[in-house]
């Protein structure tokens, strides 16, 4: 775990609303030179603290506005059943998020799909055509009340950035 300061917990909370901010607003922001910002930048890029900034698309913009989960239980856990699983699950774009998972379930997949027939195409395609599968499981969202990104962010201390 890299140890967070007060500096670079304030660059990360705002980078995390808003990765396209220049280098001096968020030196600004966090009340710092620019040279000290980017070197700060810099250095949780090396520890590997965060990837490469990215914009976030609407799911219902581009037509996908349905989310489903998707939990799987496998006929067998050894390696080349979990690989089969990841191939099928990397190769289809649809599928945002996959966990493995304790309890009855092995892994829960998060879909974002246009409609039924969209999520019946991927199950049948992807998921149920594999010999590792013995069975899924599809919970629908009827709609999202919270969705974020945003990583709780904590010093080395184990104080709570207050916004």
């Amino acid at each position: 775990m890299s140890q967070i300061d007060p500096t670079e917990a304030r660059l990360l909370s705002l980078l995390q609303k808003d990765a396209s901010l220049s280098v001096a607003d968020l030196a600004k922001a966090a009340h710092t030179s620019a040279a000290t910002c980017w070197r700060r930048i810099q250095s949780l890029e090396e520890r590997g603290v965060i990837g490469p900034p990215v914009r976030l698309v609407d799911p219902e913009k581009i037509g996908r506005g349905m989310d489903a989960f998707c939990q799987v239980r496998m006929k067998t856990q050894d390696a080349a059943a979990r690989g089969e699983l990841q191939r099928a699950v990397e190769a289809e774009p649809a599928i945002i998020e996959v966990y493995s998972i304790s309890g009855e379930w092995d892994y829960m997949l998060h879909l974002v799909v246009r409609d039924i027939a969209d999520l019946e195409s991927v199950l049948m395609r992807r998921l149920l055509e594999l010999d590792c599968v013995a069975g899924t499981s599809t919970i629908f969202a009827l709609r999202r009340i919270k969705h974020t990104t945003q990583m709780p962010i904590e010093t080395a201390e184990g104080h709570r950035l207050r916004e």
